[in-house]
């Protein structure tokens, strides 16, 4: 059974600054807590209509479907939710493949974001303070459990640009074609705000500029969306990265 306070605190994870007071975030649905139980991540306590995970003690409570649809975020609860520690950011050493994002505010966009990133093998995502919270519970469901996998840092964008070694691309409307331009094997990736691109802040710091030519005759289209924009970016570096 589902506490009162418990039931006010799983609530109250919807909102950033409880997230933040609290250390704590949800993840649903049996695919997604499983990866997250397998990950460094720490459990803080699951509530599940089924006994099948791998969970016992103090730590697991069983409820009924009602008492998950009441606690869910969900408009169809998926048989389990869980509450997991936020880790500590910690100094990150160098790494040699970065995607950095400047301002991205929806929780979706980002989801698929860091998805990407898991799937081309970017183990770290880095963000501006002002894009969304990667712990906002649509951010975690869009993951699908990529999440447990690809770390993700909030830092002043401007100066973690200028500490990279590696070059820094950055997306333009203006930029030189990704399909013409020789891609290095290590680099920062950077995407801007889903309406304004990147600042002129983080522009100053973009060591080279790219951009996803259009190909339809029909130039009605502003701009891709940005989680479609680092798909394709994502997939032409790792082409041309075994290519050469």
């Amino acid at each position: 059974m589902v506490s009162k306070p418990q039931l006010k605190l799983i609530r109250s994870l919807s909102q950033k600054k409880q997230r933040q007071k609290h250390g704590l975030f949800i993840v649903e649905g049996i695919k997604g807590i499983n990866e997250f139980l397998e990950s460094h991540y720490e459990l803080h306590h699951l509530y599940a209509t089924t006994q099948d995970f791998n969970v016992s003690g103090s730590s697991f409570t069983e409820i009924s479907s009602a008492e998950l649809k009441a606690i869910s975020h969900l408009e169809t609860p998926q048989e389990g939710l869980a509450i997991f520690k936020i880790p500590s950011q910690t100094e990150a050493f160098q790494y040699s493949k970065n995607v950095a994002l400047d301002s991205v505010r929806d929780p979706g966009n980002l989801g698929t974001i860091i998805r990407m990133c898991d799937w081309f093998g970017i183990e770290r995502l880095v963000c501006s303070s002002d894009t969304v919270d990667c712990y906002n519970p649509k951010v975690v469901q869009a993951t699908m459990g990529s999440l447990s996998r690809v770390k993700v840092d909030y830092v002043d964008l401007v100066d973690f640009c200028k500490t990279i070694k590696n070059a820094v691309y950055g997306t333009f409307m203006d930029g030189e074609s990704i399909y013409a331009k020789p891609l290095s094997k290590e680099f920062t990736l950077v995407l801007g705000n889903e309406a304004n691109g990147i600042s002129q802040e983080v522009e100053t710091v973009c060591t080279e500029r790219i951009s996803i030519p259009q190909f339809g005759n029909q130039k009605n289209t502003e701009s891709l969306n940005v989680a479609t924009a680092a798909a394709i970016s994502l997939a032409e570096f790792a082409r041309q990265s075994i290519e050469t």
